[in-house]
């Protein structure tokens, strides 16, 4: 029988996304076997990074700075942007050393039923940007399955009336596959191979 405090430790884990019941026991274990020391960084580390990391003004990404890294540098091509669901999609383009051109984070995709509405997406900051900024092309980087493929389909119509450019990523991201999962040659390849809408 697990003590209050070790069952409310086990809660905590097993609220972050993606940790089961079991891992989320796994979990609680390690750090009551880790020395205090290594227990206090992790919870410092935790409470500086929720104080310090916050959203870039421009894209949405996470960022240090008032502007993410890729937003601040003058060298990516501003004239495109791929649109990502959130910040992982990020990490997984800039493996492939291939897109030189910046992101906009929606912070999630549509998904009605689970109470995503477009309203609660990252959308308005994107319109805005491509009525002010000189914007050739939209690159839709979403996840290949029914939420990312209605999300597009959304945007779509959003963008239409801009006159720009607007591809999606090829299908060399199997159906109902993650991005953030597949390998640098995949994403580079459905890059090289996008799509006009």
């Amino acid at each position: 029988m697990a003590t209050k405090a070790l069952e409310l430790l086990i809660e905590e884990f097993h609220k972050l996304p993606g940790i089961g019941r079991k891992n989320a026991v796994r979990l609680a274990f390690h750090v009551l076997g880790l020395p205090k020391d290594d227990v206090a960084r992790l919870a410092e580390t935790l409470l500086k990074a929720k104080e310090t990391i916050k959203k870039c003004a421009v894209c949405g990404d996470y960022s240090e700075q008032p502007l993410c890294d890729i937003c601040a540098d003058e060298g990516r091509d501003g004239g495109t942007i791929c649109v990502v669901e959130d910040g992982r999609d990020i990490l997984s383009f800039e493996k492939t050393g291939t897109y030189k051109g910046k992101y906009h984070v929606l912070n999630g995709k549509l998904a009605p039923l689970s109470g995503m509405t477009a309203d609660k997406l990252n959308i308005k900051p994107l319109l805005e940007r491509i009525a002010k900024e000189d914007v050739r092309e939209i690159i839709l980087g979403l996840n290949p399955d029914f939420d990312g493929d209605v999300t597009a389909s959304y945007l779509i119509k959003l963008l239409k009336p801009f006159g720009i450019r607007i591809t999606k990523i090829a299908s060399g991201i199997p159906i109902g596959g993650n991005i953030e999962f597949a390998d640098s040659a995949t994403i580079s390849r459905a890059l090289d191979s996008r799509i006009d809408v």
